[in-house]
Order: structure tokens, then sequence, then C-alpha cells
């Protein structure tokens, strides 16, 4: 039985026990991350999650990483648009030290300016890196297309010129404003005891003052058409729609939309562009809701001279789906393939805590399986259908190539095939 309790700054503690377990999985998520973040300071919150690692609390990067590992252990942290996230895994009786390292993280870091200098070489590296890996900066560029001058359309690793200014200072000042207690959770699942999580998540957590909890600007998906010529093999291509957010009633037919489209290997977009046609190599849709908008997509990897005719074919799939709808056979095969990955996401102590503090910082509370599982099921036909003519109602489409010149058109030619 999942157990949850807010401190009196605001941090929501949910112990998530399971009878019998030998080890446990910590998450600290706050909502925050690089939509709150101006164009001035983009990169900002991925550069703090690393810094803190430099030295928190009256440990150093080594020590951190030691009284962890040294009870059998293993920490890492992500950053994203909307969330900031640390999680531990640990040997069960390991979790008092898991809470007062994270804490130290997230509260107490050190902020040294020569880390903080050599820590700007590192990530000009890795934004380097993602530049040059084409199958993920063509992402980024569909991203600036979907949301075009926000926050949302911006790279989470930010540039070499929007990180430049950084000092202690400032950093200082973006962690009390990110890491916002009334916006954090923290959630333990496995090896854990609901009274005593209580009692040391207080101790650990309770003890920064809330401040002010603002909230990022509402996210308006623009559309547009990204283009990036490259002497390399494989044309790599992006192309989305607007989608829904989290708490939208839509979100769960859109879900079984994107899997009926491009899910798996059954999916339309797989079996008609990959084993009938031969058009990609990789092919794939997905649905990613937001706070308050989302976005459906496909990725696709294909021989330049096939992204045309690849970009006719994606946009008849979708518009057949939203016109017709799925089948029944369909619909039941989506379904099961979602109701499986939340089942099998519940054998998991790491997914458990996450989705809890994702459920959490969305909805309020915990939403247990059974209830994701009985909206799934809940889906009918008509509802796939109609979520499918609402994607595509404002007309509006994201889409990025990033390959050899013969794919330049590959991104307007789904445009007008699904709006002329």
């Amino acid at each position: 039985m999942t157990h949850i309790a807010t401190l009196p700054n605001g941090v929501r503690v949910v112990a998530d026990p399971t009878p019998g377990a030998r080890t446990f999985a910590l998450t600290v998520a706050v909502r925050g991350g690089a939509r709150w973040e101006d164009e001035a300071r983009s990169g900002w919150s991925h550069f703090l999650e690393h810094m803190v690692f430099k030295g928190a609390g009256d440990r150093d990067a080594q020590a951190i990483v030691e009284a962890i590992e040294a009870e059998g252990g293993s920490i890492n942290a992500a950053t994203g648009h909307e969330r900031t996230s640390f999680e531990v895994r640990g040997l069960a009786g390991s979790l008092p030290t898991a809470l007062e390292v994270v804490s130290d993280l997230m509260f107490r870091p050190m902020m040294d300016p020569v880390e903080i200098a050599r820590e700007k070489d590192v990530i000009a590296q890795e934004i380097a890196e993602a530049f040059d890996t084409p199958d993920d900066h063509v992402f980024d560029m569909a991203g600036a297309m979907a949301w075009a001058g926000q926050p949302a359309g911006r790279p989470i690793l930010g540039s070499t010129a929007s990180l430049a200014p950084i000092a202690a200072e400032a950093l200082s000042e973006w962690r009390r404003r990110l890491y916002e207690p009334s916006r954090m959770v923290v959630v333990v699942s496995g090896a854990v005891d609901a009274d005593d999580l209580m009692k040391r998540g207080e101790a650990a957590f309770g003890g920064e003052p809330a401040g002010a909890d603002d909230a990022p600007e509402a996210m308006t998906f623009t559309g547009g058409h990204a283009v990036e010529s490259r002497r390399i093999e494989q044309a790599n291509l992006v192309f989305q729609l607007p989608g829904v957010a989290w708490t939208d009633a839509d979100q769960p037919a859109l879900r079984i939309f994107g899997e009926i489209l491009g899910g798996g290997m059954a999916s339309r977009l797989f079996q008609s562009a990959r084993e009938r046609l031969g058009l990609a190599y990789a092919i794939d849709a997905w649905s990613e809701p937001g706070e308050d908008a989302g976005v459906v997509g496909i990725y696709a990897g294909s021989a330049a001279d096939r992204a045309e005719r690849l970009a006719e074919v994606a946009a008849r799939e979708i518009a057949d789906l939203a016109e017709t709808g799925p089948s029944e056979a369909e619909l039941s095969r989506a379904k099961a393939v979602l109701k499986a990955s939340l089942w099998m996401a519940d054998e998991s102590l790491t997914s458990r805590s996450g989705r809890l503090a994702a459920q959490v910082l969305i909805h309020g509370a915990p939403r247990s399986t059974e209830d994701q599982v009985a909206a799934l099921e809940a889906v009918t036909v008509s509802e796939v259908r109609a979520v499918g003519r609402r994607i595509l109602a404002p007309g509006r489409s994201a889409t990025a190539v990033l390959g050899p010149r013969a794919a330049g058109k590959a991104g307007r030619k789904f445009h007008e095939a699904l709006f002329g």
C-alpha cells in the first residue's frame, strides 16, 4: 500500500513498500527543468545537475559516489524540460545514506568556481557530441520548429554562449529557484518502512524553506520545417503534430493512436513503410505529453532518395487512422501492448519510484496501475479516430530533415500530403 505525506515546506514523501524486498529505489524529483529557463539561461538546469555532483555537504565528488557504492548502491540524475530527478538504487538498510546524499546534492552543493570552469568545457564537448550525432541532433531541430521561440524548443544542453556567464553565485541562485521544495517529491519503492521514511524524509528534506512556486510559460505548438544538409549516408527524419497534455481526457486515446501508428513491428508504419515498401531501415511513432501540451511524433531513417516517398506514406497512414479509425484487432493489440508495459514497469523498483514521482507532480497523487489500465481499456475505436482528427485540426506540423541534400524536401512533403 502506498503512503503519502506532505511536509510543512511542501515536499511530498511517498512510501511504496514491497514485502520481502531486499533493495530499494529512491527517486527525488522536482517540477523544474529547461522550461523554466529564459534564453539567456538556456542549459543552466542541466549544468546545475552536473555541478551538484562535484561536491555537496561535506563530501567531494569522489566521496559522494563512494558513500553510495560502499553500501552496494548506484546513483544517477537526469534533467528534462519539465522535471529534474535524482535516483539511487541500494540494498535494504542503506536508505539513510541515500537520503542524506541526495538532500546534500539538491540543497547544499559547493559550487566551486574551478569546477564550474572545468564543467563548462565538459558540457561543450557534450554539446558537440550531440551535434555530431544525426539521430540525436535531428530531434533538437524538430523541437525548435514545434515550440519556436519557447524554452521547450531549445536544447536541454543549452549552448556554449548561454553557459559562458555561469558563475557560482548566479548558479546558486538558480538552484534555489529550480529546486523549490513545494514542487518536490521524494519516493521510495521496495525495501522501505513507511513510518521510518516519513521521519527520515522530513529530516533530510523538510528543513529547506519554501520559496516562490513560479510556473513556466504556456507552450504553444507553432510548427515549421527545418532542413540541414550533411554529407552522410542516410537521411534522418522527424515529423511531429500537436498532441495533448498529461491530464487531457484524450491522453489514453492518443497513446493508443501512437501505438497503432508506429509503436512496434505490427504497427502500420513498420508494416507499410519498412516491410512492404522498404522505404526505411528504422521507423517508429510515439505520443509525448507535457504539462499543458504535447506532440505526436514519427522518427525514420532512410535512404535520401526515398525520403519524400516515406513522408507521403507516413502522412497517409496518419490521415487514414484519423479518418477510418483502427480495426478492432489493432485496438485490442495496442491495448495489450500498453497494458503489458505498465505491468512490466511495476516489476522494476526504479520504474515504479520514477513513475510515482511523476504522477504526484502531474496529478497531485499516485495513480494505481489498475486505474491506468482501466482508462486504456475504456478507449473505443471512435475515440481513437476522434483524437486523430483533433491532432490534425490545427493544420500544423513540425518537421526536421538532416542528411543528404536529396532528402531536403521530405518535411514539406509530409505537411503537404496532410494539409495540401
